[in-house]
């Protein structure tokens, strides 16, 4: 006789039964042909994903119906829900019992089953089909022994397929599609399954409503993705047309920058300039202010250098090839006849000695009166047009002022770019001046900037608005 030593019982391995149906399972999915276990597994799948998706309600909540139009309150939904209930309930527990002479505490469980969910179904219409498909299919097991149905529609009764398309209604306003298939596949499985159990006693109204609840879902469906896609292309329209205006201003802001280079580049260079020469003008310097006046030029120099090397970032392709002088107050007679010659009556009020005027105030004055007439020349062609440039009070005010098109024409362009009010806006901020535009009573358009003769810094302001400044008219 041999005995196992306690060492070899400890080290036996202990038998696993929760692992052998799934060994058998296995081996009996290898037994079968390829094609049968890929059809099998196809259909583990499709049950599995049927059950996700009438599982898997949509994470809104909101009534559909506001969506479809912006008159709809948001209440209305409530409402609606709250009618079909008050009408279908009394009508079922009376069809119920009345005509399939069912009891009545069955009949009124069952009525109010099958349509009070409706009012769920406003907000979570797939918990509120849970509710009602079982109501159904509870009420024709129960009418499937009651005295009056032959003769009468079995399983569904009239009421339950007028209450379970207004919530396929609810249901394509809101799930998604592969819900909306699941439940009709649901559907139309439970009426062809009720006709296997009494052919006798089914006539033919399970075929009725999963051909109506299709074509309810379909419509409802494409409802839904049509107000989703419009949703999203008034979206998309807002981000562009944000970043549109954001475009502008940078692109505005980067010609400014490369203007100012040329004004502020000149005045940097006569400072290097005069630096540099000091010591050869000037006999007897002492050693000390020969090197500070050496420190300024290379102070200068090197702020030239900087000022270059930025604006390279800021510079556009094909802009390298600017080198002409920036206009200024000088040159307004001429881009006045220049509007004149384009058809657009203009005249000039242009004081004879402007005075001492900071060369960015010059430049930005000439921009303003620019994109002025240029505007004129776009939506109100052949408009007689005024342009008044004064100094008073140590300020420059420009105004230029026109009138109604003395025909109705059509403009040049239909709709501006935004340019010309941004580039009036960035000119008139940088200066520390104000501007203000809009249209007159008579048909006409203003625009008035006025800007300090001693130029300051911006105010600190956010970078899409400038104090003073009131923009009532894109342009």
């Amino acid at each position: 006789m041999t005995t196992t030593p306690p060492s070899a019982e400890n080290d036996r391995p202990e038998p696993a039964p929760a692992r052998i149906p799934q060994v058998r399972h296995r081996l009996r999915d290898v037994s079968l042909p390829k094609p049968v276990q890929q059809a099998r597994s196809a259909a583990r799948e499709s049950l599995r994903s049927l059950g996700t998706a009438l599982t898997s309600p949509a994470p809104s909540t909101r009534p559909p119906l506001p969506r479809t139009s912006s008159h709809v309150r948001p209440w209305l939904p409530y409402v609606l829900g709250l009618a079909a209930v008050s009408a279908l309930l009394p009508v079922t527990i009376n069809v119920l019992t009345q005509d399939y002479r069912l009891g009545g505490a069955l009949a009124g469980a069952l009525a109010t089953a099958q349509t009070a969910p409706l009012l769920l179904a406003v907000t979570r219409p797939l918990q509120a089909w849970w509710i009602v498909f079982t109501a159904n299919v509870l009420g024709a097991v129960a009418l499937l022994g009651a005295a009056g149905t032959q003769g009468r529609s079995w399983p569904w009764t009239p009421m339950a397929v007028v209450g379970y398309l207004l919530l396929m209604l609810c249901l394509g306003l809101r799930e998604r599609r592969r819900t909306l298939v699941a439940v009709w596949l649901v559907t139309g499985a439970a009426g062809f399954l009720f006709e296997l159990v009494s052919r006798k006693s089914s006539d033919g109204i399970h075929v009725l409503l999963l051909v109506l609840s299709g074509i309810v879902l379909l419509v409802a469906d494409t409802l839904r993705s049509r107000s989703e896609v419009q949703r999203r292309l008034a979206e998309q329209e807002t981000i562009s047309e944000a970043e549109r205006a954001r475009r502008t201003l940078l692109e505005e802001r980067a010609r400014i920058a490369r203007e100012l280079h040329d004004v502020v580049a000149h005045h940097m260079s006569v400072i290097t300039v005069q630096a540099d020469s000091a010591p050869y003008r000037i006999d007897g310097l002492p050693a000390a202010a020969r090197e500070e006046f050496a420190t300024i030029a290379a102070g200068a120099r090197e702020s030239l250098t900087e000022m270059r090397r930025l604006l390279a970032v800021l510079r556009s392709e094909g802009s390298e090839g600017e080198r002409a002088p920036q206009p200024g107050l000088v040159r307004l007679q001429q881009l006045v006849e220049a509007t004149v010659r384009a058809g657009v009556p203009a005249e000039l009020s242009l004081p004879a000695e402007p005075g001492d005027v900071p060369q960015a105030v010059d430049l930005s004055a000439y921009r303003i009166v620019q994109e002025a007439l240029a505007n004129v020349v776009r939506h109100a062609p052949g408009a007689a047009t005024r342009v008044s440039v004064r100094v008073d009070d140590a300020h420059l005010t420009v105004l230029v002022v026109n009138g109604p098109a003395p025909e109705p024409v059509s403009p040049l362009e239909t709709s501006g770019t935004g340019h010309g009010l941004v580039g009036m806006r960035e000119r008139v901020r940088l200066t520390g001046g104000t501007l203000d535009t809009g249209p007159l009573p008579d048909g006409g358009f203003r625009v008035a900037a006025r800007m300090p003769l001693a130029t300051t810094s911006a105010p600190g302001t956010a970078p899409d608005t400038a104090p003073g400044t009131t923009d009532k008219e894109p342009r």
